[in-house]
């Protein structure tokens, strides 16, 4: 008696903040759907279901380039600093070199910087090189700064592979590019695919960044392009909210797709032995 009454306590906790995280998502879908820019935006249910608002809002709001600037400094992101991170991070969790202690805690100071701190430093070095208002503005201080994270959590992984296959490689005459490419990244694609869904959640919300170093619209990505939609209709509750909805669909598939092997990245981080 005493453990079901536990479990349904449990169930009921779980229940109800599953219901209080999901009444902000239920009420920006009603108002996304909503029929008129005068409707609130509460959580009151639609007259009917006005996919128009998406078209509405995708059209006005010119979201397909900002989209496609969006998916370009993703996929570079996050596909530099996943094979930046593995390597840099193979190094210091398996290789034995001097100075290897000094440079990983290097590394593991960019977590406690504040962007704010960086990006004004930054934007002169980039309009020195004549490289603001360029996909390169976005993209490189942005790797750097998830390198940090990337380094520190694949290095967590490879410390705890298990000691054996990485010796069993070597006997066999594997080279270490062999050992960490075919063998080591394979075992460890949780803890490198949850690297790859935090890094794209980074880089796809980036707003600080995409504002001090791009000022023309060719090169404004979805959350940037978002702030200055929010300014031109700031009434219209029902295009805003549609907007929001379109930019946050690709974090939402990223994360669908990959949720298995994110949660157990994320409780596991590794295949121990």
């Amino acid at each position: 008696m005493t453990g079901r009454l536990e479990r349904s306590a449990t169930y009921g906790i779980l229940a109800l903040f599953a219901v209080i995280s999901l009444t902000p998502v239920i009420g920006i879908l009603s108002t996304a759907f909503g029929r008129s820019s005068s409707q609130a935006a509460g959580f009151s249910l639609p007259d009917g279901l006005n996919w128009a608002n998406f078209a509405e809002a995708w059209t006005r709001g010119h979201f397909g380039s900002y989209l496609t600037n969006s998916v370009l400094v993703a996929v570079a992101v996050v596909t530099a600093t996943a094979v930046l991170a593995t390597v840099a991070a193979y190094a210091f969790g398996v290789m034995r070199f001097p100075g290897s202690g000094v440079l990983f805690y290097l590394f593991v100071l960019g977590l406690t910087l504040p962007q704010e701190a960086l990006v004004v430093p930054l934007y002169f070095d980039l309009r020195y090189w004549q490289l603001t208002d360029t996909y390169w503005a976005l993209i490189l201080p942005q790797t750097a700064q998830s390198l940090a994270f990337g380094v520190f959590w694949m290095r967590t992984y490879f410390r705890s592979s298990p000691r054996s296959v990485i010796e069993a490689t070597r006997l066999d005459g594997a080279s270490s590019w062999t050992t960490l490419w075919r063998v080591l990244v394979p075992m460890g694609r949780p803890a490198l695919s949850t690297m790859v869904v935090i890094v794209f959640m980074w880089t796809w919300n980036e707003f600080l960044m995409a504002l001090v170093m791009v000022s023309d619209e060719a090169h404004r990505t979805v959350p940037l392009g978002l702030a200055f939609f929010q300014g031109q209709h700031s009434s219209d509750t029902a295009l805003l909210a549609a907007a929001s909805v379109l930019i946050a669909l690709p974090v939402v598939v990223v994360y669908v797709a990959l949720q298995r092997r994110f949660i157990e990245g994320m409780l596991t981080g590794a295949v121990k032995e």
